[in-house]
């Protein structure tokens, strides 16, 4: 299973001092915040896709690829990419190049992330939000797969006789994930393709987040990629740790009362009472999270977000070292002894789906194909697919 951890980008002022960072100090530390978890063994670093502010992460490709060249060993991955307001084509060569660049040590996360007003900025109908994903997306796969590209949708111009460069790495496309909190459509999309799904449930109860895997997982099995205990799913978390609950508490009640997200509503104790929030000891987030497989089966990859709300560098960077000498190596130990042979350990790896695509063979052109590779599939059928999900669901 991986663990890692991802971030918002958010600047904010610190509670306690009244400090505020600038937007070339709140970058830096993100960086130094990625490169402190590589070191300290963490599986992966993910950062989202803002372009208002207080968030600062407008370029994930380019942090990522910074990155790549920094770090050894660490997965590279977006909480979000915005795949709504985004060109599928630049989607497809910008994080393409960086799977190139850090040899397969990457995937990414789709999204159509949180804020509103990113749609009209971007050019985009906020009202056509899940048809601009299906879409969007349908067309990434395209120009992925295969080598030279004839398409016509609704949303873009038409593209004729087009190659999106570079070409995947051994002509296998990065691992995606679709990230939904709320959207069936979403976890629909990801079931049809056989593809990940992340659902980053840090604001909403676990009853929620059951009702979207199960559902994702039943739909994965449905469409013939395996099993539904096989399904790949990944878990957003949140957590403050100290030796002691009372000193981690005392110490992160600040920054959660005035945090941005949640900051003058719900007390903290309220809020970790309804969400995966947990402020405490060690033991007490490794029994938190230890329990999420109860609720949602096994899972392959969990995220933390702990540099958020204004926390000093110094204090994230401690967090680090604390889920990655405590609570990580205990996690993985429990998740590992009852997890049964045949539910996947974590993600695939980008050898792995090499090996598997070449067992299958290869695409016209010499690129290897995908292990899920839907061609004769068009947007309509997926448009399809995300309308019997909303169905499904009542909406």
């Amino acid at each position: 299973m991986q663990f890692g951890i991802f971030t918002v980008s958010d600047v904010t002022t610190d509670p306690t001092t009244g400090r505020t960072p600038d937007d070339t100090e709140r970058v830096r530390a993100m960086l130094r915040i990625a490169q402190h978890a590589d070191q300290a063994g963490l599986d992966v670093f993910a950062t989202g896709e803002h372009h208002n502010p207080p968030f600062v992460a407008s370029s994930p490709t380019t942090m990522l690829g910074y990155l790549a060249g920094t770090t050894k060993n660490i997965v590279l991955s977006t909480a979000t990419t915005l795949i709504t307001t985004n060109d599928p084509v630049k989607i497809a060569e910008d994080y393409a190049m960086l799977q190139v660049i850090s040899d397969g040590r990457m995937d990414l996360m789709m999204g159509r992330g949180n804020t509103g007003p990113v749609y009209p900025w971007f050019g985009k109908d906020i009202r056509q939000g899940i048809n601009l994903a299906i879409e969007n997306y349908a067309l990434l796969r395209r120009l992925w797969e295969e080598e030279v590209v004839d398409w016509q949708g609704k949303f873009r111009t038409p593209l004729q006789g087009f190659t999106a460069t570079p070409r995947p790495l051994d002509g296998v496309p990065p691992f995606v994930w679709h990230g939904s909190i709320r959207s069936p459509e979403i976890a629909e999309q990801a079931a049809y393709y056989g593809d990940g799904f992340f659902h980053n449930n840090i604001f909403w109860p676990l009853s929620h987040t059951r009702r979207m895997v199960q559902y994702y997982r039943e739909r994965f099995e449905h469409y013939g990629h395996g099993p539904a205990n096989q399904a790949i799913v990944g878990l957003g978390g949140q957590f403050f740790a100290r030796k002691n609950s009372q000193d981690a508490k005392a110490e992160f009640r600040p920054y959660f009362d005035n945090a941005p997200v949640y900051g003058h509503g719900p007390s903290m104790e309220d809020f970790s009472a309804e969400t995966p929030l947990t402020v405490g000891s060690p033991q007490e987030i490794i029994d938190r999270y230890a329990a999420m497989k109860d609720v949602v089966g096994h899972y392959q990859r969990q995220l933390f977000l702990i540099d958020h709300a204004g926390l000093p560098l110094k204090t994230v960077l401690e967090q680090i070292d604390i889920l990655a000498e405590e609570i990580v190596p205990a996690l993985r130990k429990e998740n590992e002894a009852t997890r049964p042979a045949d539910v996947p350990s974590g993600p695939p790896t980008h050898a792995e789906r090499v090996a598997k695509a070449r067992q299958a063979g290869t695409t016209a052109g010499g690129h290897v194909a995908g292990e899920d590779t839907w061609t004769g599939r068009t947007a309509e059928d997926d448009t399809a697919a995300a309308d019997r999900a909303g169905a499904a669901f009542g909406l």
